[in-house]
């Protein structure tokens, strides 16, 4: 068992760290103060190369694998960024798989190369109000009507969808009740935003500001037939591919979030002093700290074990799912304790723990709650009875 990272893995790791480091921790806080997308970050990624890293070369990528990309958004997270930079390219680094695994050759060639040099941006159109976590229930329906489909519907909770230009979007083509299975009937589209057939408005929320979250209404929105991404009525399979990686990625996220935290929060124990001493030396601040770096150490190890094992194409739904639950769990508590390390500096803005904090409370809900991870773990792995 090698629990080394190699060569390619190493160099990523350090040259996401020097450039994400290039934007500090004023850089994201005026962003997200501002509600205000970080362009500038954004363009040195794409500059870079580095939202394709996992996109196949012959589309301009690099053709990495998840460990890859994992190793870049937690970086990216760790660095301070935390999911406000993971974000904004978070989609982009892997978010296209189905595309690229069941969209045609055309569609292809026509966006992946561009989203790779970060000339467009894509959100991703799944969840609806009526819906929350069980897919099989969205309604938007795109009805076929000659060489294309006119939608109608309404999506929520859309990041990124002010700023981009395409959305791939999972409608029903058959009605749950007429579908033989509540799986079947849904499609798939990569397509247009046009906003004269979608209005989009922006969610207020609690954190991760800098990205806009997004509620859409959708009213006689017409996609060609070549938009959609592989076979009528397979939507649902197609996005199932890229779950388990998407839990992986938001993770590392969570993973590196907790990083930032910590370090925080060791810094500024040992350097407030309170009673003539440095508050890092009383153990009921030192404990709980080393305490949080050994749980973000244990729960890297089950993310690395579920990266390696989709790259190798081995099962890995179980893996992935406890690394998004224990990365999500260990970051929020080290962030949490960096909160209540700096005191009632934490609760502040100066000291940017209180955003860690905002961000952190994220990955417990999103993509998937922790809840949910739980009723996977107890009814697919323990084989218990299924609740819903």
């Amino acid at each position: 068992m090698d629990f080394d990272l190699n060569d390619d893995q190493i160099t990523i790791r350090d040259a996401v760290t020097e450039l994400a480091g290039k934007f500090d921790d004023q850089y994201w806080s005026d962003k997200d103060l501002n509600h205000e997308f970080p362009t500038e970050f954004y363009d040195a990624f794409a500059q870079g190369g580095w939202l394709g890293i996992t996109t196949p070369e012959e589309y301009g990528g690099h053709g990495f694998g998840i460990t890859e990309a994992s190793i870049l958004l937690e970086q990216v997270a760790a660095s301070g960024a935390g999911m406000n930079g993971a974000s904004s390219m978070h989609l982009s680094i892997f978010g296209m798989h189905p595309v690229i695994v069941h969209g045609s050759e055309e569609l292809k060639q026509r966006t992946l190369p561009r989203i790779v040099n970060g000339d467009l941006h894509v959100c991703f159109g799944v969840t609806e109000p009526g819906a929350g976590l069980d897919t099989t229930k969205i309604t938007t329906f795109a009805k076929r009507v000659g060489d294309k489909y006119v939608v109608n519907g309404r999506k929520v909770w859309i990041s990124k969808a002010m700023e981009s230009e395409k959305i791939l979007l999972l409608t029903r083509t058959s009605k749950f009740d007429d579908s033989p299975r509540k799986t079947d009937g849904m499609t798939l589209f990569l397509t247009d935003l046009d906003r004269s057939k979608v209005d989009i408005r922006p969610i207020k929320k609690m954190g991760r500001n800098a990205i806009t979250s997004n509620e859409l209404f959708i009213d006689g929105l017409e996609i060609p037939v070549e938009d959609r991404v592989g076979e009528e009525g397979q939507g649902f399979k197609y996005i199932i591919d890229g779950l388990n990686p998407e839990r992986m990625l938001v993770a590392a996220e969570a993973l590196g979030i907790g990083r930032a935290a910590l370090r925080a929060a060791v810094k500024y124990g040992k350097e407030r002093e309170v009673f003539g001493r440095p508050i890092g030396m009383n153990q009921g601040i030192q404990f709980p700290l080393a305490d949080s770096l050994a749980r973000l150490d244990a729960a890297e190890l089950i993310l690395r074990k579920a990266t390696w094992l989709y790259d190798n194409g081995k099962p890995c739904a179980k893996e992935a799912n406890m690394a998004k639950y224990l990365c999500a769990e260990a970051g929020f508590e080290a962030a949490d304790r960096a909160v209540q390390t700096h005191g009632g500096m934490g609760y502040s803005e100066e000291y940017h723990v209180s955003r860690y904090f905002r961000e952190a409370r994220l990955t417990r809900i999103a993509p998937i709650s922790q809840e949910m991870v739980l009723n996977y773990l107890g009814s697919h792995v323990l084989g218990m009875p299924r609740s819903y």
